[in-house]
C-alpha cells in the first residue's frame, strides 16, 4: 500500500479503553414506559462518533428524528441523509474555506481522489459534507491525532478496513429503504417498513461483533452496537421480526396425483412461537378481536402490524441520527484510504507526516500534486526548509512545476490538518491556525477594476484577517503592474509577512529582484528555491536552493512556435493563401 509512518511518527498511541456500556432503556411494547423512557440517552463514550476524542451528538436531534419518523411512515424522502449532514456540526476550526477552497481546487480533489470501492460498488459520497469537513481542519491537535489512529488502524489492518466497508454497506442498504417507498415492495408499506427495522438490526450486529478489538477510536462502534443491543427497543424489533419470519413452524403432508396436481393436503402439526412476546394464542387473538368489534373497531391484521411496527420503531427512533452522522463519518476515511490507494496504484506512497514546532525543518519527501493523478503519474519531488516559520521565494521558468508545487503544499497541509494520509512518503510539518491561498485567475468580465487594483485587492484582503503562524500561498506576487512598481510593493508585503512569522511560499518572475534580496538578506526569515534545469536546459520538476538565472522564455516560445522563424513562417502561409485566389483570377482571362 506504502504507508511509511503510524499516526504520530513513530508508533501507534493507544486511547484509554472504554468503560462498559450501560443498559438501555427505551419505549417499545411496554404499556407502562413512559415517554421519557423512550429516549435512548446514550454515554459520551458510546456515541459512535469517529471524528472526535470527546465524543458528541453533532446531527440536531430534535429536528432530525421527527423528519427520520416521518420517512419511516411514508418514505419517499430520498436526500434524508445528504440532508441532515450538511447542517452537521464539527469541532471549532480557524480556518476559512473562502480562502483557499477554490484556488486549492478541492471539490476536484474530492470528486478524483475520494471516489470510494466496496465489494465491487461506487457509493455516491455526500460530496458537501466532505467539502465541509476536509475544510475545516480543527483547532485542537487532540482531534487530529484522534482521526489519524482510526486511518492508520484502518490501513495496516485489512481484516478491520473488511468490517469498516461491511459496515459502511450496511448503513447504506438501511439508508436506501428508509429514503425509499413502498414501490419497490409491491406497495406494501409493512413489508418496507419491516426492512428497515431488518436493516438496523444487521448494522447494530456489524457494530457489535466487527470492532470488539479495536484499538483506536473505531472501539466506539463496538460499544454502541452493543449498548443499542442490549437495550429493550432492540430486544422489542427481534421479537417482531422473529415474528414476522416465523410465527409457527407448520408440517403438511401433501399428496400428488398423476397428473402432477395437487390432491390431498393434510395438516399434521402446528408448532406456534410461545416464547414469542408477539405470539398469543388462538382463544385470545378471537377474543381481543370479538372485543375490539364490540367497542365498535374494524380493522385488519394489517393495521395490527402497522401499529406494532410504529411502536417499534418508536423505541429505536432515536438512534438514527447518530447512524446518520456515522455514515458521514465513515465516508471521510473510506474517501482518505480511497486516495492512498489511487496513489500506490501509481507508486506513489502516502504518509501521516511527523507534526512538529514552528521552529524545526520543513522536510517533505517525495511530495505529488494529487490533482494530477487523473492525468498520469505526478513527477515527486522533495522540499527542504530549514524552519518553518519562512517565507520562500520560488523562480524559474513557466511550466516547471512552481505552481503545482503550491497545489501540492497547499493540499499536503489542509489534509496533514483534517488527520488523513498527505501526498508524500514522509514529510516533517507544523499545523497552521490558517490557510490562505491566491493563485493567479482569470480577468472577469465584471470585475471593478484592472489588474493592478485586482492584486493591490488581493494583498489587502491577505493581511485583513492573517494570523501568525498562518500558511500563505501567493503565485505570481505583482505580476499585474511594471516591474519598479511591482517590486516595491512586493517588497512592503514581505517585510510585513516577516511580523507575523507565516509559513508563505510566493512565486515570482522577478529574478533580478529575488536575486538582490537574497544578496542583500535585509528579510529576516526569507528563503529561496529554483527549479532545478536538466542537460538541456528543460525543467526536471525539482527543486533546489536559490534562485533562477532565467525564465527560459526563449525555450518556452521555441516550444509554443513563437520564434522569429516559426512566426515569419506562419505570416508567408498567410500571404500564400491570399495570393492564390488573385493568380487563379488573372489565369482565367
Amino acid at each position: 500500500m506504502g504507508f511509511d509512518r503510524g499516526p504520530t511518527g513513530r508508533r501507534l498511541v493507544l486511547p484509554a479503553r472504554l468503560t462498559p456500556p450501560k443498559a438501555l432503556g427505551c419505549a417499545g411494547l411496554n404499556p407502562t414506559m413512559t415517554a421519557a423512557d423512550a429516549d435512548l440517552t446514550l454515554q459520551g463514550a458510546t456515541l459512535p462518533d469517529l471524528l472526535h476524542p470527546s465524543a458528541m451528538r453533532r446531527i440536531d436531534q430534535a429536528n432530525a428524528e421527527p423528519v427520520i419518523v416521518m420517512a419511516f411512515a411514508g418514505g419517499n424522502s430520498g436526500g434524508l441523509f445528504a440532508d441532515l449532514l450538511k447542517r452537521a456540526t464539527f469541532a471549532p476550526s480557524t480556518f476559512r474555506a473562502e480562502a483557499f477552497a477554490e484556488d486549492l481546487f478541492v471539490r476536484n480533489f474530492v470528486g478524483e481522489c475520494f471516489r470510494v470501492s466496496v465489494g465491487g460498488a461506487h457509493p455516491t459520497l455526500v460530496t458537501e459534507h466532505l467539502l465541509r469537513l476536509l475544510t475545516a481542519p480543527p483547532t485542537d491537535a487532540a482531534v487530529v491525532d484522534f482521526r489519524r489512529q482510526i486511518i492508520w488502524e484502518l490501513s495496516q489492518s485489512p481484516g478491520l478496513r473488511r468490517k469498516f466497508e461491511e459496515l459502511y454497506l450496511g448503513l447504506g442498504r438501511l439508508r436506501t429503504v428508509l429514503e425509499g417507498t413502498s414501490a419497490g415492495f409491491g406497495g406494501d408499506s409493512n413489508r418496507r417498513q419491516l426492512s428497515v427495522l431488518e436493516g438496523f438490526a444487521d448494522v447494530v450486529e456489524l457494530m457489535t461483533q466487527g470492532f470488539a478489538t479495536a484499538q483506536s477510536g473505531l472501539q466506539r462502534l463496538s460499544a454502541f452496537g452493543t449498548a443499542v443491543r442490549n437495550s429493550e427497543a432492540f430486544r422489542s424489533l427481534v421479537e417482531l421480526l422473529r415474528y414476522d419470519e416465523g410465527m409457527a413452524a407448520v408440517e403438511f403432508r401433501v399428496g400428488i396425483g398423476a397428473d402432477g396436481r395437487v390432491r390431498k393436503l393434510e395438516l399434521l402439526k402446528v408448532d406456534e412461537a410461545k416464547e414469542n412476546a408477539f405470539v398469543n394464542p388462538p382463544w385470545r387473538r378471537w377474543l381481543a378481536k370479538l372485543e375490539l368489534f364490540g367497542r365498535g373497531f374494524a380493522f385488519g391484521d394489517g393495521e395490527v402490524m402497522a401499529r406494532l411496527l410504529d411502536a417499534v420503531f418508536e423505541g429505536i427512533a432515536p438512534t438514527l441520527p447518530l447512524l446518520v452522522q456515522l455514515l458521514g463519518d465513515m465516508e471521510f476515511y473510506l474517501g482518505g484510504l480511497s486516495f492512498a490507494d489511487r496513489a500506490a496504484a501509481a507508486g506513489l506512497p502516502v504518509c501521516l507526516p511527523d507534526i512538529v514546532t514552528a521552529g524545526q525543518p520543513r522536510r517533505i519527501s517525495g511530495l505529488f500534486n494529487p490533482l494530477l493523478l487523473s492525468q498520469g503519474k505526478p513527477v515527486p519531488c522533495d522540499i527542504e526548509i530549514d524552519r518553518h516559520d519562512a517565507t520562500v521565494l520560488i523562480t524559474g521558468p513557466n511550466s516547471g512545476g512552481k505552481t503545482r508545487l503550491l497545489q501540492a503544499l497547499g493540499l499536503s497541509q489542509l489534509l496533514a490538518q483534517v488527520g488523513l494520509f498527505v501526498p508524500a512518503h514522509s514529510a516533517q510539518m507544523v499545523l497552521a491556525p490558517s490557510l490562505v491561498v491566491s493563485l493567479i485567475q482569470e480577468t472577469r468580465f465584471d470585475q471593478s477594476e484592472g489588474r493592478l487594483g485586482m492584486e493591490l485587492m488581493r494583498i489587502r484582503g491577505l493581511f485583513e484577517s492573517l494570523p501568525s503562524g498562518a500558511m500563505v500561498i501567493l503565485d505570481e506576487l505583482c505580476s499585474g503592474t511594471n516591474p519598479s512598481e511591482g517590486e516595491e510593493i512586493f517588497e512592503l508585503v514581505l517585510r510585513m509577512l516577516s511580523i507575523l512569522r507565516p509559513q508563505a511560499f510566493i512565486t515570482t518572475h522577478f529574478l533580478d529582484f529575488a536575486a538582490r534580496l537574497q544578496q542583500r538578506r535585509q528579510i529576516d526569515g526569507l528563503r529561496f528555491l529554483q527549479v532545478a534545469l536538466g542537460p538541456q536546459q528543460e525543467p526536471t520538476y525539482q527543486f533546489a536552493e536559490g534562485v533562477a538565472q532565467t525564465s527560459l522564455a526563449s525555450h518556452a516560445a521555441a516550444r509554443l512556435g513563437v520564434t522569429g522563424d516559426q512566426l515569419m513562417a506562419l505570416i508567408e502561409a498567410n500571404l500564400n493563401r491570399e495570393s492564390a485566389p488573385l493568380s487563379r483570377g488573372n489565369n482565367i482571362h
